[in-house]
């Protein structure tokens, strides 16, 4: 049976497949960022109050299955959370080559 969510004037279950692909399908995804991408994207729809009802981390991309308020434009939902996504996976190569530059020197 369906979940009825309601706000002040309205009755909704909205609920939307998001597929977000990086750029040249690079893989990304793969390895100790595959299993942080989970708890980034949970921690990100508690934030801005979505629920993510279903999630797959595949090495090239992230299927998702997000339940958004009518109130929330979809596109812009799914703009923060790459974008947000996007930032983490950069700032986390950026630490990852700095250790590896670090190891070199000794």
């Amino acid at each position: 049976m369906r979940e009825w969510q309601s706000q002040t004037h309205v009755k909704w279950y909205c609920r939307y497949h998001v597929v977000i692909v990086p750029k040249y399908r690079r893989k990304s995804m793969f390895g100790a960022i595959r299993r942080e991408v989970g708890e980034i994207f949970k921690e990100l729809c508690r934030r801005l109050g979505l629920e993510l009802v279903e999630g797959h981390v595949l090495v090239d991309h992230v299927h998702m299955c997000l339940a958004i308020p009518p109130k929330y434009s979809v596109a812009n939902t799914v703009g923060l959370d790459e974008a947000m996504i996007r930032e983490y996976i950069r700032t986390q190569e950026e630490h990852e080559k700095k250790e590896e530059q670090i190891q070199l020197d000794y």
